[in-house]
């Protein structure tokens, strides 16, 4: 099948499409990466959207406008994707959405009398499915959470999937908004994967760079003005308190943790601070956490060989260097090195976990969302279709209302 996968982080900065190509099933499952593209949002729909994940005051009315305006960007996401990549919509058998998150709570909270976990993934599946005539897979996260799981993370599948080995031990480590890592012990069973997210990843210092930079700059390209800073050890230290970091795994993080509240007590902390100080302080804070949650939480239990990153952080130099030092022998690989570019593999994860779910496979890890039971993942919108009537009474037509109009 040709999948596209679609991922929009918490960060928020637009709309990642990849697009996959898949056959078999587990544990010989084949997936490849035709393309990848990426469009932003509209300004105004990503302060929207920030505002709303950062618990600012929003009514129904915002949330259910948001949720139908995102699935119509998602939609048109994929048919320049599919322009782009030269590949008529109808070649394409399935689409898995991830959607945009603008609430997580993994863990149960008190809610009028009882305890609650939840999670609020918006883009209406059922708009893109009737733009593109194509079936969509969205909404995964539920499912994991019915089973006692926390949501997230859901990669560590398809992490598994990509880079088991026989004879090296690998972490698979993503720096999104948050960062979190898949530890693939050598020679393991699915059963045998552990993955939990470790805290901040590029939230708290593109924070910062909007903030500094009077909304210029959506992140630090390069970690120029990081680079030009000095760490500010007080407050790194005040910050490396974080209970977080303390807290066993599977555990997961998000805006609710790392978001505006925790920014602006990094800046009460850095008063009076430099700016290129403070988001150098930032910067480093991430990779110093992920380094004490390998030695917390994973060397002591596995062997590893390699660190393979991704995402947004694989392209921040001061991260990388900093990582580099504190793992000392242990070699960072870039992921393109192994097939899949730092930038689609999310993107590229949920196609392949929508090609799952489309076989009614689950494709969650218990061990590593903390799960009682595996589950299928995610809930099908199916593209529009014209109907007849007859004396037998309905019957589906061949002909799709979305292609038939030209959209």
């Amino acid at each position: 099948m040709l999948v596209l996968g679609m991922m929009s982080g918490t960060s928020a900065d637009g709309i990642d499409v990849a697009l996959a190509r898949i056959e078999s099933a587990p544990p010989h499952l084949r997936a490849k990466l035709e393309n990848f593209f990426a469009v932003p949002y509209p300004a105004p729909v990503r302060r929207a959207i920030l505002r709303v994940a950062e618990g600012q005051p929003t009514t129904t009315a915002e949330i259910s406008e948001m949720n139908f305006l995102v699935g119509e960007l998602f939609a048109r996401a994929a048919l320049d994707a599919c322009r782009k990549f030269r590949v008529p919509p109808a070649r394409i058998a399935l689409i898995g959405s991830h959607g945009q998150t603008i609430y997580h709570q993994g863990h149960p909270s008190r809610f009028l009398g009882h305890l609650v976990a939840s999670t609020l993934q918006i883009g209406e599946p059922s708009a893109i499915a009737a733009r593109t005539g194509v079936p969509v897979v969205a909404d995964f996260r539920p499912a994991d959470m019915a089973a006692g799981g926390q949501g997230a993370p859901l990669v560590p599948f398809v992490d598994y999937l990509l880079y088991r080995d026989a004879r090296r031990g690998r972490v698979a480590l993503n720096i999104g908004g948050i960062a979190n890592v898949t530890v693939i012990p050598r020679g393991a069973r699915a059963s045998d994967v552990f993955a939990f997210d470790t805290g901040p990843g590029n939230m708290v210092c593109d924070a910062l760079a909007w903030k500094f930079s009077g909304g210029r700059a959506a992140f630090d390209r390069g970690a120029r003005m990081a680079t030009r800073g000095k760490p500010l050890r007080r407050v790194l230290d005040r910050l490396l308190a974080d209970p977080y970091f303390l807290e066993n795994p599977p555990k997961s993080a998000g805006r609710e943790q790392y978001g505006n509240a925790y920014v602006e007590r990094l800046l009460a902390l850095a008063h009076g601070a430099r700016t290129e100080d403070v988001l150098a302080t930032a910067t480093l804070l991430t990779p110093l956490s992920i380094l004490d949650a390998l030695h917390r939480h994973v060397f002591p239990r596995a062997r590893v060989d390699e660190v393979i990153v991704s995402g947004g952080g694989a392209h921040n130099p001061l991260m990388l260097a900093q990582l580099a030092a504190g793992l000392g022998r242990i070699p960072l690989r870039r992921a393109e090195e192994l097939g899949v570019s730092e930038d689609a593999k999310e993107a590229f994860a949920f196609a392949i976990l929508a090609y799952e779910t489309w076989h009614r496979r689950p494709a969650n890890l218990p061990s590593a969302t903390g799960a009682r039971l595996p589950a299928i993942l995610g809930k099908v919108s199916y593209p529009l279709v014209a109907w007849r009537a007859d004396r037998r009474g309905w019957s589906r037509g061949a002909q799709s209302l979305s292609s038939r109009s030209g959209k």
